[in-house]
């Protein structure tokens, strides 16, 4: 049985809802409090048991790979003193996993950025987190959950959850036949329809398990909504096997690729998650 050793963080986008500041700073780097989205990603990736983190960069980027390195000025200047506390996480990352990076240079689309990370994934099956979806949940992280999934079913997975009909335009939809609590059997997924158009309000968030085949059926896969190589495409022609399965997963998603969704997360781990003492 193959297993998931890989993660893969799409992270070319310029972030224009966040604006200027995303003008010279990786959208990925925001802090909620004072840790970076994508090291959250990269947290609940290691918790899943993946070690190997394949990153899609772009221009203007550079502060993801520097973020994932030893920085020896600052860990001299603060070398006995309280403030080494604060890397301990970072520490623990940078011990235990791997990175590899490679650039996308041109913008066209989710499809077109996991293509892009073929050549650091190989062939074998493989995770998908979007940094922007920051989730958090009781007991095992969603990724985990994905992953445990992934050794019954050997299959390609997308974390759904209910949205308001009204926000149909801005997801993935699916739709498919319950076959256990929680667990669709995808038959059909469409790119953000209109309201009136969609199957369901089953939407698809950014954690996937993906099986390798899926690097050809993007190239081959026309181009789909606004021209861009749009990885629920490439998904559906899996679906048509019977090969997708679509996991309301437990816990609770943040859209931190919008304004409130992003304060709403750090207000979160502000309450939740971190220590003011720190």
């Amino acid at each position: 049985m193959a297993l998931i050793n890989k993660c893969l963080f799409p992270a070319a986008g310029y972030g224009t809802r966040f604006l200027p500041v995303t003008k010279c700073m990786p959208k990925e780097m925001l802090p909620l409090v004072n840790k970076p989205l994508i090291q959250y990603g990269v947290e609940e990736a290691m918790v899943a048991g993946i070690t190997g983190m394949a990153i899609v960069t772009g221009r203007g980027k550079r502060a993801l790979e520097d973020h994932f390195d030893i920085n020896y000025e600052l860990e001299h200047q603060i070398e006995g003193t309280g403030k080494e506390e604060s890397l301990s996480e970072i520490r623990k990352i940078i011990k235990n996993c791997t990175f590899s990076y490679t650039r996308q240079i041109e913008m066209k689309g989710l499809g077109h950025a996991i293509l892009t990370g073929e050549t650091l994934i190989g062939d074998q099956p493989f995770a998908v987190i979007l940094a922007d979806d920051y989730c958090v949940a009781d007991g095992d992280n969603v990724l985990t959950q994905m992953v445990k999934l992934y050794e019954k079913y050997q299959c390609s997975i997308v974390a759904i959850e209910e949205v308001p009909a009204e926000d149909t335009h801005k997801y993935g939809i699916i739709d498919g036949v319950l076959e256990e609590e929680r667990i669709y059997r995808v038959s059909s997924m469409v790119e953000k329809p209109d309201p009136a158009d969609a199957p369901t309000n089953l939407a698809i968030i950014g954690r996937y398990i993906l099986t390798p085949d899926i690097f050809e059926l993007i190239r081959t896969t026309p181009p789909g909504k606004n021209g861009e190589m749009q990885i629920t495409d490439a998904i559906m022609e899996q679906a048509k096997q019977g090969r997708v399965i679509g996991y309301q997963f437990q816990g609770r998603r943040f859209d931190c690729g919008s304004v409130d969704g992003f304060i709403d997360a750090t207000n979160y781990n502000y309450q939740n998650i971190y220590s003011p003492g720190n």
